[in-house]
This record gives structure tokens, C-alpha cells and sequence, in this order.
């Protein structure tokens, strides 16, 4: 039971790095774009707050919400996804 319970928060330990790092690629566009974090939650429509834990990682939100970031950017949705992922844990 051990061994599975370890797999498991690997597996959860590499969402969490992933989630992290998705969401500082996403601070880093947002910056880049010229837009506050309010501004841009005001035009997606999301609460700022929500967009603050995205950025941070805490959240995994919707491919919806994605896309509709990525419109209010000007960017392809794929540019969201483009960061250093870290190595699966093994």
C-alpha cells in the first residue's frame, strides 16, 4: 500500500511543478502584453484573485478559461503551453 501511496504523490508532486510553472509562463505573457492582472481578469472575466491562483499554480482551471486568456492576449493557445516542463518524477 506504501508504494502506491508514494507513486501517487510523485504523480501529484509533477501536476503541481507543472501547474507552477504553467502559471508563471502565464505572468510572464500577461507582463509582456502590457496588462495588470486586473485588467486582464476584467477582460476574460474571471475575479482577479482566480487569476492570481492560476498564476501562482493552485488552481487547474478550464481549457475554456485558456482560451479565452489567450484571445484577450492575442496569442495562440499553444503559447500558453510553451515553458520548461520539469522531468516526470520516476
Amino acid at each position: 500500500m506504501a508504494i502506491i501511496f508514494h507513486f501517487s504523490r510523485m504523480k501529484n508532486d509533477h501536476q503541481k511543478m507543472f501547474l507552477k510553472e504553467f502559471g508563471m509562463n502565464l505572468r510572464q505573457l500577461r507582463k509582456e502584453k502590457g496588462f495588470t492582472m486586473e485588467a486582464l481578469a476584467d477582460e476574460v472575466g474571471l475575479e482577479y484573485r482566480q487569476l492570481g491562483r492560476i498564476e501562482r499554480g493552485e488552481v487547474n482551471t478550464t481549457i475554456v478559461t485558456l482560451l479565452r486568456i489567450s484571445e484577450v492576449l492575442k496569442v495562440d493557445l499553444n503559447v500558453l503551453f510553451i515553458f520548461t516542463k520539469t522531468e516526470k518524477l520516476n
